[in-house]
């Protein structure tokens, strides 16, 4: 997959069919031609089966001094709210109220949006309506002039996600849409998400395409993936080969977030792992990540069915006390086993109430794999569902398990289990359609 991202002017041009269409475009309101593609990231890595590699401008990437660019030094404008005030046609001065002793909600827009309507978050990165400029130097170049909509994909953390169709291109993007809000969380989400979306280049993560910003809607595009999320194929279970397979990818995307990008991402479940039907295995939804601090994140946010018992027991006191990667690790766990069951381990309905559920989970023994599961299998789930922190397994320890070890070794069919699961998934659809159209007209 490619992303628009400008990078030196020294940077040679990618010859390719994305190129060539992105070189017709003419974006008159920044005078200059859009910068070059990102070749696709789909050469696989040795030694990692079935797992991409970044390639062509996404690798480069990484490492390179680019001039900083801002929306004022590329001629952007009517990006979103304009400047200016009527003139007052006539001799009377204007009158002055009394002193205001709060701030208004447009003032408060001032502080982010900038005269040439641009959105500038605290000098990490410009938003205008032709793309994104971050602080350190990268750019991306997309408008909502070249996208297509197409339909809707769900809902995600503070935002909705469709499915567009890049016209130059001729490439499928998810685009997600945010409106923007005075609320610091969900401004901290945006960014975080952006930060860490433009520079996690990794085969486990999804790709980035670019960002802008149009009447006060934040709009950014990734990499689609066709067969969904997990939660949504898991059916009624995974098979332990598939599962290895799912999650040696977790695991080395988890892995790359924490030691290249001191990153928690504090949101592990199945809906936010993405597949393709080649079988590519991908992280996202990165609005409530948290970087570290001397390995500590130190706020607790995050689906709460799949928080860590140290973190619900935290939350219960009031204590918003810190907490490690071993966090995302328990989520981890918890996620395996939902997918080998097919249903999230501590199913609601069993329970009198969420606070019973919850106390299961601080009080309770964790979860097993299903008894078909092979011993190795149960022992990595095991050591990551550890009630003590400190005892759960590091990313690293994980990776040389034996249950990931030997899933290098082995040939698995991802496509073929992903175009099985999808049939599931649709024709389990087509039944709950059927089901509420008969009860609709009154049929038993």
């Amino acid at each position: 997959m490619a992303a628009f991202a400008s990078r030196t002017p020294s940077s040679p041009a990618s010859v390719d069919v994305m190129t060539a269409g992105l070189r017709n475009i003419g974006i008159s309101d920044r005078g200059m031609p859009p910068p070059p593609l990102r070749a696709p990231a789909s050469a696989p890595v040795p030694g990692r089966p079935g797992a991409p590699g970044p390639g062509g401008l996404a690798a480069r990437r990484m490492g390179k001094a680019i001039p900083k660019l801002s929306g004022m030094d590329m001629g952007l404008q009517n990006a979103g709210l304009g400047s200016g005030r009527p003139n007052q046609e006539h001799d009377e001065p204007p009158r002055r109220g009394p002193p205001s002793t709060f701030s208004t909600p447009f003032a408060n827009f001032g502080k982010i949006v900038d005269p040439s309507g641009a959105l500038n978050f605290s000098g990490k990165a410009v938003l205008h309506a032709q793309g994104v400029d971050f602080s350190n130097g990268s750019s991306f170049a997309i408008n909502m002039d070249q996208l297509q909509l197409d339909e809707e994909l769900g809902k995600g953390n503070y935002g909705t996600v469709k499915k567009v169709l890049h016209k130059p291109t001729k490439v499928a993007m998810a685009m997600k849409e945010i409106r923007l809000e005075l609320d610091d969380a969900k401004l901290n989400g945006i960014i975080m998400e952006l930060d860490i979306l433009h520079r996690a280049v990794a085969p486990e993560i999804v790709e980035f395409y670019g960002a802008f910003f149009i009447e006060s809607c934040v709009y950014y595009c990734m990499e689609y993936m066709d067969a969904g999320s997990l939660d949504k194929l898991q059916g009624n279970g995974v098979p332990e080969d598939v599962l290895a397979r799912i999650t040696g990818s977790m695991v080395r995307g988890l892995k790359f977030l924490k030691d290249e990008l001191q990153i928690i991402h504090r949101d592990v479940k199945p809906t936010n792992v993405l597949m393709n039907r080649k079988g590519q295995v991908k992280l996202c939804d990165f609005g409530v990540s948290g970087q570290l601090e001397k390995s500590l994140a130190k706020t607790n946010i995050g689906c709460q069915s799949y928080m860590a018992p140290e973190r619900i027991r935290g939350e219960s006191q009031n204590n918003l006390g810190t907490y490690t990667v071993s966090s995302d690790v328990w989520s981890l766990g918890l996620s395996l086993i939902e997918m080998a069951l097919g249903h999230y381990p501590y199913p609601p309905e069993t329970y009198a109430n969420v606070f019973a559920q919850l106390t299961a989970i601080v009080d309770g023994d964790p979860p097993e794999l299903p008894d078909h599961f092979t011993d190795v299998s149960r022992d990595f789930v095991a050591r990551c569902l550890h009630k003590i922190p400190e005892r759960r397994a590091s990313y690293a320890e994980l990776l040389e398990h034996p249950f990931l070890v030997e899933d290098n070794k082995r040939q698995v069919d991802m496509p073929g289990w992903v175009a099985k699961a999808v049939e599931f998934r649709n024709a389990r659809l087509r039944e709950q359609i059927q089901q509420q159209q008969t009860t609709q007209n009154g049929q038993p």
